[in-house]
């Protein structure tokens, strides 16, 4: 699919919803008690400030002339008095938004998180991890402010615009109604540029949404990067990703700017207009031009000049915090698109918990495919007894590996059934029962398993996490990786690096065998588990491999065809079922296509049949 490369941008599945709108609602209302504090305390704040234009006037236009000492230092005080009001309870409410902000942080990140863990594979094989990275981390960060301080400095700035719209027109109604003409024509630029500024930051969100994706993919495979002298190659395309990341982040600021260059421009003109107004107009040097008016007090020109600065200042803020919000948009759209991913593949509505089984599995008409139009499996029939060592054999890309995955409900079927025998003789399809309780009884041990940072001992519990310490060292011992844990610095305390660096893919192989001994699974499953342990290690595991099998239903898929020679039965997979089954000397003796595959690989080893 297409949003799987790293240079292809992505397009939302749905245009902006004003229901998230509801849901942004929802994470700030988790916090409704600290930002309405946060929001009374700004409040008082703002309507306090509001007096230090009419102490302004008052002192100009009254206790100056007359000379009235006591009264000035009054003022001076109540003046000071409002400055140090205003910055206490700002800084108070700038610590508790901190909070807040955080907290929105952990509660979106927190339930992303929890989606990205029940999406299926069928969501990850189609994009990414970067794509996906982006949005956990960058793009949460980005929303998590404009979601808690943008919405409380929205509404302070509100109300800070009608209070000093009620000042202002108490102070001089002309003078009011010219500062406020302006409104309308900025209000106008903002309805224009709106379309233009959401697209330019979709634009910039793809960008930087590919920019990522490289750069995850490019640390990820470091190793092959330098294997095929491949740096400088890779820098020319991290160049061209970073060229467009940065020319959509400029285009977007430009038009972004336009709303504050549009408040700065608006403001200068009314202001302009006011002063002319006052002196020409209003002021004293009206009758002198022959126009009627009334001359105003020096000091209520200046306190004007004041609400002007102030009327627009929390115009303007708005203009900013709008800005942000449209930003912002396009990374809240991803984060809910991702949220609003569906989960294909999860309980059922009235699924119950799976019994303990018996290990008996039944494929009943089975028919899947990964893709529309594609089809890996077709009417696909399988009984496997309880205890029975099934190997599935083919090539590459014949759905041996779907086999099991559909087993483990990775994937939804199209159509048919697999059901499982418990204790008790009754069959349970595995649609019904709940995922949890069907996975905790199977044991997949993959080709590439992966290693967690932390210590040995951690990583061989992570699938069963109340086994003791004692019960750890026994399923090592039993796969035969106590060997080398033992010759480690801290034995079953070594600390290992992120996906086992430190350890050899042998020794990861071993580690992983041992977690899933420890589960103990009913059914175990093994997909070219041993490709990556050397001849030498190999046979010290067969010993430890027959005791993982020993009394479990297993499946073992291998291209190494000498690890399957004792199944029960061995499967040929391909043309969308089942070729030929059998024991390995019913195979051999047919002469079919695992004859063919056997005899090929054993020319291959120099080895005779």
């Amino acid at each position: 699919m297409a949003r799987n490369k790293f240079d292809v941008d992505e397009s939302l599945e749905s245009p902006f919803d004003a229901g998230h709108l509801k849901r942004v609602i929802h994470y700030i209302g988790r916090h409704k008690w600290k930002m309405l504090l946060a929001l009374l305390l700004s409040g008082i704040a703002s309507v306090i400030g509001l007096l230090s234009p009419k102490i302004t006037e008052t002192v100009i236009n009254d206790i100056v002339p007359a000379g009235d000492a006591p009264r000035l230092l009054v003022m001076m005080a109540a003046y000071l008095g409002i400055i140090c009001i205003s910055i206490v309870f700002t800084v108070v409410r700038s610590r508790m938004m901190a909070h807040v902000s955080q907290d929105i942080i952990y509660d979106i990140r927190k339930d992303l998180f929890a989606h990205l863990q029940r999406l299926p594979f069928s969501y990850y094989d189609s994009r990414p991890a970067g794509k996906i990275l982006v949005r956990v981390i960058n793009y949460v960060n980005s929303v998590s402010d404009i979601l808690s301080n943008g919405i409380i400095n929205s509404i302070i700035e509100i109300i800070n615009v009608i209070f000093i719209v009620i000042f202002m027109y108490v102070t001089e109604p002309t003078l009011a109604t010219i500062i406020v003409a302006g409104l309308p024509v900025f209000l106008a630029i903002i309805v224009f540029i709106k379309p233009r500024q959401r697209k330019a930051w979709q634009n910039q969100s793809n960008k930087n949404s590919n920019y990522n994706a490289y750069i995850a993919e490019s640390i990820d495979g470091v190793r092959v990067s330098q294997l095929f002298a491949r740096q400088e190659v890779n820098c020319s395309i991290m160049q061209r990703l970073a060229s467009a990341c940065r020319a959509a982040w400029m285009k977007a600021i430009y038009v972004s700017n336009t709303v504050w260059l549009s408040s700065s421009l608006i403001t200068q003109i009314v202001f302009t207009l006011m002063y002319i107004a006052a002196v020409f107009w209003l002021g004293d040097k009206s009758a002198a031009y022959g126009l009627p008016g009334q001359a105003i007090a020096f000091g209520t020109i200046l306190a004007m000049g004041q609400y002007l600065n102030r009327f627009w200042q929390p115009i303007t803020n708005l203009a900013n915090i709008y800005n942000s919000f449209v930003n912002n948009l396009a990374y809240l759209e991803r984060i809910f698109e991702t949220m609003d991913e569906p989960v294909v593949v999860d309980d059922k509505e009235g699924a119950t918990e799976l019994p303990a089984i018996t290990g008996e599995v039944d494929f009943d008409n089975v028919v899947f495919g990964y893709e529309e139009g594609q089809t890996v499996l077709e009417n696909f029939n399988l009984h496997v007894k309880a205890g029975e060592s099934i190997a599935l054999v083919g090539p590459t890309g014949a759905g041996k590996s779907t086999v099991v995955n559909l087993l483990c409900r990775f994937y939804n079927l199209r159509s048919g059934r697999i059901l499982l025998t418990d204790e008790q003789g009754a069959k349970h399809d595995i649609t019904d029962v709940t995922i949890h309780s069907l996975r905790t009884q199977l044991g997949i041990m993959l080709q590439d398993s992966f290693i967690f940072t932390g210590t040995l001992l951690d990583n061989i519990r992570y699938g069963r996490l109340d086994a003791t310490d004692e019960e750890v060292r026994e399923a090592a011992r039993i796969v035969r990786a106590d060997d080398f844990i033992r010759e480690m610095p801290q034995q079953y305390e070594t600390s290992v690096n992120e996906r086992g660096s430190s350890l050899s893919q042998g020794q990861r192989q071993l580690v992983a065998f041992a977690r899933t001994l420890l589960s103990d699974p009913r059914i175990l499953i093994l997909d070219e588990a041993t490709s990556s342990i050397d001849t030498k290690t190999e046979k010290l595991l067969q010993d430890g491999i027959q005791a993982m099998l020993k009394g479990r239903t297993s499946f073992i898929i291998a291209h190494r065809l000498s690890t399957i020679k004792n199944c029960d039965r061995i499967l040929y997979i391909g043309n969308r079922g089942i070729m030929e089954a059998g024991s390995h000397d019913e195979l051999m003796a047919r002469k079919g296509p695992y004859y063919d595959l056997y005899t090929a690989q054993a020319r291959d080893q120099g080895v005779n049949i």
